[in-house]
């Protein structure tokens, strides 16, 4: 078994490109270039086009295909997905909606990779603060059943601030990860996109992704981690809930 595991979230634009361009090919081309075992993908798009966004990436990158729509239509559906290597053995999805927004939602899913446990809980928030400060909360409170194994938060949490509440419960529930800058593309200037590891002491490496394609290929940039793939004690996977303070 490799002694590291690469993750990756990236906010794919529907396949929308910079250049005002719908490529999914240039898509699978990134995500390829990531090289990662598992792929967290937001604004996964099948309604403008009823072109099915997810199964195409999923057999231009060999990797399985998890969905997690948040909007659904009879023309196609929008929302979160993941690409994974690994056999997922548990599966749900959770509902962060609020009401009078956007639909929201994440994946939690615990992935067998080689023996070695790994619980990815993915995501893309709200465009509002309180409404990222409730749905932080809600994920929060799904890691109350935190079992011994390796977890991951990532996703695109759209908090523009890094004084925010959520930023600051996510940094005290999993303490606080590199925060490099991914939006927009051409001159990145936001951490929109995260990645959160618990352990920490698990993560060896976070970047983000720069290379020609992805700078053209979507408005946000993909961010890596590498982590090692070492046992977790119960006693690190600790869930006080810091996301209860107002």
């Amino acid at each position: 078994m490799p002694p590291r595991i690469r993750i990756a979230t990236y906010n794919i634009h529907g396949g929308l490109g910079c250049d005002g361009h719908v490529v999914p090919r240039r898509i699978a081309r990134v995500i390829t270039e990531l090289d990662a075992d598992v792929v967290a993908l937001q604004e996964v798009e099948s309604r403008a086009t009823g072109f099915d966004m997810l199964n195409f990436l999923s057999n231009e990158t060999g990797m399985d295909a998890i969905a997690g729509p948040t909007l659904l239509k009879a023309t196609g559906d929008y929302g979160n997905g993941l690409l994974v290597r690994h056999r997922a053995v548990e599966m749900r999805r959770l509902d962060l909606s609020i009401d009078d927004h956007e639909p929201r939602g994440a994946l939690d899913v615990e992935l067998d990779c080689g023996g070695w446990r790994l619980r990815v809980l993915a995501t893309h928030l709200g465009l509002f603060p309180d409404e990222r400060r409730q749905q932080t909360r809600m994920l929060l409170r799904a890691l109350e059943d935190q079992r011994p194994v390796a977890t991951v938060l990532m996703g695109d949490l759209n908090e523009w601030w890094l004084w925010g509440r959520p930023l600051r419960w996510l940094h005290a529930h999993f303490q606080e990860t590199p925060s490099p800058a991914t939006f927009p593309t051409r001159f990145p200037l936001f951490a929109l996109d995260r990645i959160w590891v618990k352990p920490r002491r698990l993560l060896r490496q976070l970047t983000v992704h720069r290379t020609r394609l992805a700078r053209i290929a979507s408005d946000h940039l993909p961010v890596t981690a590498e982590l090692d793939r070492e046992p977790v004690d119960a006693l690190e996977i600790d869930s006080r809930l810091p996301g209860r303070a107002a």
